[in-house]
C-alpha cells in the first residue's frame, strides 16, 4: 500500500497552529508536526521540515527561503538584470543542495521554467551560463521528470557549442546525469539526440581534467542503467553496445585511466563504467586486448587500501570474467590472490565482500582448474569469513553460497575441506535468515554432500489439495 502524501501548505499550517495555539517554539512545533503525520502513515520525504519565519514589519508568515529566492529570481529575469540573476542563481543552487524536499518545493512552484529562462538570458555570457546550468543541475537532482524537450535541446546544444570549455561541459554533463538517472525516456531521447559521442568526446578533449572525466564517465554509465521502474524494458544493452562499437568507448576509458594513475576517484569511475560496458563476450576480450585487465590487476595491487576503488575493480573483474577465456587470463595474471587479499583487507565492507565473492564465483564457473587455484589461495575461507562477518547482508550470503557451489560442483574433493571450515552451519543460517538465499543455499549444501530436504510442492497428479 502506497504511503499517504500531504502538501507543503498542509504541513506548514499544522506547524503554525502548534506555534499559535499551543505556544510551542518553532523547532518544537516542527517536531510535533512530524510526529503527528508520521504516526498517521504520511510520507514526509517531499516536505521541507522547517517553520516559516515571520516578516519583521508585518508579523505575517513569510515563504520558505527557497521560494523567496525564486520570487526574486523570476522578477530579475523579467527585468533582464543579469547581475542580480547571477547572484540569485548561486543562492538558489545552495538552497537546492540542502535536500530533495527543498528541490521538490521549488519544482512545484515553477523553478524549472525560471531556470530555462535564466539559461536563455545567459546564452552569450559563459560565466552566467555556467551559474544557470549549475542551478539547473541542482534542481534536477532527484527530479528528472522536470526536464522537457526544450531542456534536452538546450543541454545538447551546450555540449556541442561549448565543447572546448571544460567548465560549461562539466555543468552540462552534470545536468544530463541528473536528468537520466531513473528516467528511461530522457536517456533514450538524449541518445537519439547524439549525447553519446558528446560524452565520449568530453573525456578525450578534457582528458587532463579529473572532474570532467569523472562526470563524463558517470554520464556514460547512467546511459546503460535499467533503473526506471515505470518502464518494462529499457535500452541499456543497446546503449552499451553503441558506446563500445560506435564511439570507441573501451579504448577511450582505458587510455583515460593511464592519465590518472594517482587519482583513485577517477579510476573508480572508469572501472565502474568499464563494468557496465562489458555486456558481450567480445567486449570482455577487447578490454583484455587493450591492456585493461593488466591495468586493473595492477590497480588492485597498488591501491589495495582504497576501499571504493577496490570495490569497483572487483566489479570490473566480475563483469569481464563472463568470457571463459578472460577467466583464464585473470587467474594467470594473479587475480585470484589479489581478490582474496582485497576481501581480507576490507572484510568489514559488505560491498567489497560481495564483489569479491561474485568475482571468484565467475572465475570458478565451468573452470575446475581455476577452482584449484581459488582453493589454494584461500578463496573458500575468505567467502566463509565474509558470511560470518555479514550475516544480515543477503547479497554477501548469496554470492558466497554460489561460490561454494561452483567450487565443489565439479571437484568433490573440495567438499570435505570446505565443510571443515564450518560451511554447513553458515549456509544453513543463510538459508533460514534470507528467503532469497534459499535456492542457492540448498544447491550449495546438496553439492557439498549435506542432507537437504527437497520438498515436492506439487506432483502434477490429480487429487485433493492439502488445506
Amino acid at each position: 500500500m502506497a504511503a499517504r502524501r500531504i502538501t507543503q501548505d498542509t504541513f506548514d499550517d499544522v506547524v503554525q497552529e502548534n506555534i499559535l495555539e499551543f505556544a510551542m517554539d518553532p523547532e518544537e512545533a516542527v517536531n510535533e508536526a512530524i510526529q503527528q503525520f508520521e504516526s498517521q502513515g504520511v510520507d514526509l520525504s517531499n516536505i521541507v521540515k522547517a517553520a516559516r519565519n515571520l516578516a519583521p514589519e508585518s508579523g505575517q508568515e513569510q515563504k520558505h527561503a527557497i521560494l523567496q529566492i525564486l520570487d526574486c529570481l523570476q522578477k530579475a529575469i523579467i527585468d533582464a538584470d543579469s547581475e542580480t540573476v547571477d547572484e540569485l542563481l548561486v543562492r538558489f543552487a545552495k538552497q537546492c543542495h540542502q535536500e530533495l524536499a527543498v528541490r521538490y518545493l521549488a519544482g512545484e512552484k515553477g523553478a524549472y521554467p525560471a531556470m530555462m529562462a535564466a539559461c536563455r538570458l545567459a546564452a552569450e555570457d559563459r560565466h552566467s551560463l555556467f551559474k544557470a546550468l549549475h542551478a539547473l543541475s541542482a534542481l534536477l537532482d532527484g527530479q528528472p521528470d522536470l526536464l522537457d524537450a526544450a531542456g534536452q535541446e538546450l543541454l545538447l546544444r551546450v555540449l556541442q557549442e561549448s565543447g572546448d570549455d571544460a567548465d560549461l561541459t562539466l555543468a552540462g554533463i552534470r545536468c544530463i546525469r541528473h536528468a537520466c538517472l531513473k528516467h528511461e525516456q530522457n536517456r533514450q531521447d538524449l541518445v537519439k539526440g547524439g549525447v553519446l559521442p558528446l560524452l565520449a568526446g568530453a573525456i578525450v578533449r578534457h582528458g587532463d581534467r579529473a572532474d570532467v572525466v569523472r562526470e563524463a564517465c558517470s554520464g556514460l554509465r547512467i546511459m546503460t542503467f535499467d533503473d526506471d521502474i515505470r518502464v518494462p524494458f529499457g535500452h541499456a544493452h543497446d546503449h552499451a553496445k553503441m558506446i563500445v562499437v560506435e564511439h570507441n568507448g573501451l579504448r577511450i576509458l582505458i587510455e583515460a585511466a593511464k592519465v590518472f594513475t594517482d587519482d583513485c576517484s577517477v579510476l573508480s569511475e572508469i572501472c565502474a563504467t568499464l563494468a557496465r560496458l562489458a555486456v558481450r563476450n567480445e567486449f570482455c576480450q577487447e578490454i583484455v586486448d587493450l591492456g585493461g585487465l593488466n591495468f586493473i590487476v595492477a590497480l588492485l595491487a597498488d591501491c589495495i587500501e582504497h576501499q571504493e576503488l577496490v570495490k569497483q575493480a572487483l566489479s570490473t573483474i566480475r563483469a569481464i570474467a563472463g568470457n571463459d577465456d578472460v577467466k583464464d587470463a585473470v587467474v594467470n595474471a594473479g587475480g585470484t590472490d589479489l581478490i582474496v587479499l582485497a576481501m581480507s583487507r576490507h572484510l568489514g565492507s559488505p560491498q567489497v565482500c560481495e564483489q569479491g565473492c561474485s568475482a571468484l564465483c565467475m572465475l570458478a564457473l565451468r573452470k575446475p582448474e581455476n577452482c584449484h587455484v581459488i582453493m589454494e589461495g584461500g578463496g573458500a575461507l575468505a567467502a566463509l569469513q565474509a558470511m560470518k562477518t555479514h550475516p544480515r547482508e543477503v547479497a554477501v550470503q548469496k554470492q558466497a553460497c554460489m561460490l561454494i557451489r561452483n567450487l565443489v560442483a565439479h571437484t568433490q574433493d573440495f567438499s570435505q575441506p570446505i565443510l571443515e571450515m564450518g560451511a554447513e552451519d553458515l549456509i544453513t543460517e543463510a538459508r533460514v535468515a534470507h528467503r532469497d538465499c534459499d535456492d542457492v543455499a540448498k544447491a550449495a549444501l546438496r553439492d557439498l554432500g549435506c542432507k537437504v530436504e527437497l520438498r515436492e510442492l506439487w506432483t502434477g497428479q490429480k487429487g485433493d489439495l492439502a488445506r
